[in-house]
């Protein structure tokens, strides 16, 4: 592996650029913000391999004048970043109310007269299948992540260990017959090859069925300055505008569009084969028109804010640590990453991040190399001060950790802008 090497950094050259853009193929997308290099987001690092070299790819963002995509042009392999995946649905107790009322949209769509057949793409530990399967669906998922797969299947939950593409949904359509419901939660911004993906969800879909999504929406990631939402995994950054041009060239149709609170704000996304376009649709086009989310000047104006809030953040942490308060990271999110190696927050900053999830647990943020712990040592061993990497959960844990802040421990906020809560 060729590529550029300083002190327990490797500058990768293991990946590709694409040349143009992943919707419409046009070649006029332009740079307006610059991340990285930095390491894949959710590749923790075990003890022993915290001396080691990293890897670093390029985190550059692009917008297409054409169609008016944001995404990044340099790929990564989904095998690097799916096939053992520590990100689990199940640990999320928010999740796992948002994807109840998923499974209440979906059934708007479908006869209910006969048994419906549910698919999920990138199924993660099954926790949507779960609730699906309560309400009387027949389920199956498409998983890549090994690891992830095994325990689905410990809850019950039959899932194929594959990426989804053209050829799996041949071999489920062969198997097991058409899906009156196919689901790509939080992992249809993963795909590179959308042609391949969408060519399955077509064969796949029965021809009264309905394809939901859901994505980050990217009027949100512009207006709250949501940088952190970007990382290697997330390639696509969809406004509705530009996921109206991507179902229409497939000769599908957005039928309607629902905003939800999920991951910063996003936009659940009803898709058929054949149909109008609801209000809301329309609606939330002449908003992102209104609000110029397709104009490359916004783009232009958050790469400079992005800038400017790096460096609010760092005179924050250096005047808190020059006054004697300790520091922790709360929540050890992918997106907690992407933040911490822009920033150039490390062990100098912060003593620890605490996180819920298991898998996480005693190891150690790539690129910064932040030791990540249970919960109970955040209790034990309270820091003054936690940045909130998990600020999409904000509610939710600030209510949770009411004794922590009664006792004097503040949170700080690093989105929109750094603020002491």
């Amino acid at each position: 592996m060729i590529g550029i090497e300083t002190k327990n950094k490797q500058i990768n050259d293991g990946y590709y650029h694409r040349n143009t853009c992943r919707i419409c193929g046009g070649i006029h997308v332009e740079k307006f913000l610059s991340l990285g290099p930095i390491p894949l987001a959710n590749n923790l690092l075990e003890e022993d391999e915290v001396s080691n070299k990293e890897i670093y790819y390029p985190l550059d963002v692009f917008f297409c004048k054409d169609c008016h995509l944001v995404q990044l042009l340099d790929v990564v392999s989904p095998d690097l970043m799916f096939k053992n995946y520590v990100y689990m649905t199940g640990a999320s107790e928010p999740m796992q109310k948002h994807f109840s009322s998923l499974v209440e949209d979906s059934c708007r769509y479908i006869n209910r007269g006969k048994k419906g057949y549910v698919v999920d793409i990138g199924s993660n530990d099954g926790t949507l299948l779960q609730i699906f399967s309560r309400h009387g669906f027949a389920t199956l998922g498409v998983e890549p992540a090994t690891n992830l797969v095994k325990i689905s299947e410990s809850k019950g939950i039959r899932a194929i260990n594959a990426f989804f593409n053209t050829d799996t949904a041949h071999k489920v359509y062969q198997r097991h017959g058409a899906a009156d419901v196919i689901t790509a939660t939080n992992v249809f911004a993963h795909v590179d090859n959308l042609q391949d993906v969408l060519n399955g969800v077509n064969h796949l879909l029965s021809s009264e069925g309905i394809f939901i999504i859901e994505v980050p929406y990217l009027f949100h990631l512009i207006n709250r300055l949501e940088f952190d939402t970007i990382y290697h995994e997330h390639l696509s950054y969809f406004s509705l505008e530009s996921l109206l041009f991507l179902f229409e060239k497939y000769g599908m149709t957005v039928v309607d569009v629902k905003q939800v609170s999920t991951h910063g704000g996003s936009i659940r996304v009803f898709i058929k084969k054949g149909g109008k376009s609801s209000k809301n649709v329309l609606s939330l086009l002449k908003f992102e028109n209104d609000e110029k989310i397709n104009d490359f000047a916004t783009y232009i104006k958050f790469g400079n804010d992005v800038s400017k809030l790096r460096q609010e953040l760092i005179d924050l942490l250096k005047n808190l640590k020059k006054s004697g308060y300790r520091i922790t990271g709360y929540g050890a999110t992918a997106k907690g990453n992407t933040l911490l190696n822009y920033c150039n927050i490390g062990i100098e900053y912060l003593d620890y991040i605490s996180d819920t999830t298991p898998l996480k647990q005693g190891k150690y943020t790539p690129g910064m190399h932040v030791p990540i712990v249970s919960e109970e040592q955040f209790h034990k061993n309270p820091p003054n001060y936690a940045i909130l990497l998990a600020w999409n959960y904000a509610d939710e844990i600030l209510q949770k950790e009411t004794t922590y802040r009664k006792k004097g421990g503040k949170f700080i906020l690093p989105i929109p802008r750094p603020t002491v809560i």
